[in-house]
């Protein structure tokens, strides 16, 4: 069975934000995700997940300076400090919330730079060694450059490379549907020979990023070809309502979910 996780990041907008898990919960969501929980105190969130019953699927590291367009620091060489504050600052938020994947971002750089390159492979390792003491796995997520110009982490044959060489055992990947649609195509396919790594999925329409079912894929068929493949984690909503969250959940029911 398909678990899906509302992203409280991009639904649910019409709310502000400690006031959307009361409005996921009574849409009937059993779980949330989210990219930064940063601007609230752990403890608030984790008021609102247990006054609603909501488990939480992921969060993102702190990012670096999202205003002035940081999109991580995993890969930056000279930010290592700032990287590892992230690491802290994350991990401190995890052990309260108790998320069940944290996604670790790259930033903007080159894989045809060395430095950036061994860089990530450093800070990937050595984020996963500090979350695996606390019991939690760290995912990695290739994101396209049409939504994400410059995003180092832009290819899933170069991030299934990565964890297979680095081998940690808390380490996975994020595969969202969206971006590997726009990236690659190719994705009932690429999930069979990626499900052994796959921690984490996300799914949203292409090309416009709203309701599943609206857009280029058959969504209903892959999410049933995912159910079928056996992976049992969440499903992340990482959608933008076309209009009102409540009302476009009717994809739900036309998709058969």
């Amino acid at each position: 069975m398909v678990k899906f996780a509302a992203n409280l990041t991009m639904m649910f907008t019409e709310h502000d934000f400690l006031d959307r898990f009361t409005a996921a919960a009574d849409a009937g969501f059993k779980a949330v995700e989210f990219l930064f929980p940063y601007a609230h105190e752990p403890d608030q969130i984790a008021e609102q997940l247990e006054r609603n019953g909501l488990e939480l699927a992921l969060f993102n590291l702190p990012p670096g300076d999202w205003d002035a367009g940081d999109r991580g620091m995993a890969a930056l060489p000279g930010r290592r400090t700032e990287f590892e504050q992230s690491i802290t600052t994350a991990l401190r938020y995890a052990a309260i919330l108790r998320p069940h994947r944290l996604h670790m971002m790259s930033g903007l750089a080159t894989r045809a730079d060395p430095e950036a390159v061994a860089t990530y492979r450093g800070n990937t390792a050595h984020a996963c060694q500090a979350a695996a003491a606390q019991g939690a796995s760290i995912v990695i997520e290739p994101i396209n450059g049409r939504d994400m110009p410059g995003y180092f982490l832009n290819d899933f044959a170069w991030a299934a490379q990565t964890i297979a060489e680095l081998s940690l055992p808390n380490l996975g990947l994020q595969y969202d549907i969206y971006h590997r649609q726009i990236m690659h195509g190719d994705v009932a396919r690429s999930i069979d020979t990626l499900i052994d790594i796959i921690g984490h999925v996300q799914i949203a329409a292409v090309p416009d990023r709203h309701e599943p079912g609206s857009g280029e894929l058959d969504d209903a068929r892959i999410l049933s070809h995912l159910d079928a493949s056996g992976y049992e984690g969440f499903v992340g909503l990482e959608y933008r309502p076309a209009g009102d969250t409540v009302a476009g959940l009717a994809w739900r029911q036309k998709l058969g979910f």
